[in-house]
Order: structure tokens, then sequence, then C-alpha cells
């Protein structure tokens, strides 16, 4: 506060400096910090992911009832993998969860609606059975989708600060 009870007046060198750190920051999201995010991401949502399709097919759920299973298990895992390593980082329970939620939720989000897209509009491959190479071959192919598709997504939100970009002080 100045003498005059207000706020100091920044000056435009102080607000330049900061958009430049911003488009530093834009520059080092490199695809393969991108790649890297998104391959961290993608493994705990596919371990979600494959085991609600595997659960809901098992069971002879209808289609729907086996991606609103798949979606759930892959947020769970998803940021329970994340939170694994902001824990062993010294962070309390609600804090890493915070962290993970921050990490997360938008690349998780996106996922899902890709992979489970891809799985919905491939003629049987909801119906095909844990036997079927359609069944299988359209999990994996839902995931390689994911993966393309979420990767540039997560680049510009590192890039900004965003996403993956809030757990990286996390990792040693």
């Amino acid at each position: 506060m100045t003498s005059h009870g207000r706020a100091p007046h920044h000056d435009a060198r102080e607000h330049g400096a900061r958009e430049g750190d911003a488009g530093r920051r834009a520059r080092s999201a490199t695809w393969g910090t991108a790649a890297r995010a998104t391959a961290h991401c993608l493994t705990g949502c596919a371990i979600g992911e494959v085991l609600g399709m595997v659960l809901g097919t098992a069971l002879g759920w209808h289609g729907a009832a086996t991606v609103v299973l798949s979606v759930a298990l892959a947020f769970v895992f998803g940021y329970a993998l994340t939170m694994r390593g902001v824990l062993r980082a010294g962070v309390g329970f609600r804090a890493a969860l915070g962290v993970a939620f921050a990490a997360d939720t938008a690349s998780i989000a996106l996922m899902e609606i890709l992979d489970n897209g891809v799985m919905v509009v491939v003629p049987g491959a909801l119906d095909a059975g844990l036997d079927s190479p359609l069944f299988w071959g359209s999990l994996a192919f839902s995931l390689l989708v994911a993966f393309l598709l979420t990767t540039p997504v997560n680049k510009w939100m590192i890039g900004r600060g965003k996403g993956h970009a809030v757990v990286h002080r996390y990792h040693h």
C-alpha cells in the first residue's frame, strides 16, 4: 500500500515481464512433455476404462451402464495415479486431491469422451464378448485415438501453466 492507502501502480515493464514468462512457458511445453503427461494420464484412465469395460461386459450390462462404470473408474484410477506421486512428495491428502483435480480433470474428461465415443460408434464393440477380437481391438483403438487427440490439448494447457503443469512442481 502507498501512503495514500492505494495499492502501488505496476508499470508496463512488470506486466510485460509476466506476459514474457507466459510466452516462455508456452514455448517450454514441448510435444515430448505433452506426450509424457498424456501417457501418464492415459495410464490411469486406461486401467479404469479397461476394468469398467471388462466388468460391464462380463456382467452382461447394457452399453450405457458399462460406459458409466468405465468413466467412473477411469476418473478414480486417473486421480489415484496422480495423487500417488503427490502424496509421496509429502503433500496432505486433501491438497493432493486438489492437485489431482486441477491437473487431470480436463484431460481425463476429454479422453473419456473420445475413447467411449469410439466404443459406442464401432458397430458391435460394446456387445462383443471378452473373447472377441472386436472388443479388444476397438478398446485398443479407442485408447490410441484418445491419446492422439488429447496430447495437443495437454500441450496447450501445460504451456499456459494449467493441467498437468500443476503437478510438475511435486515431481522429484
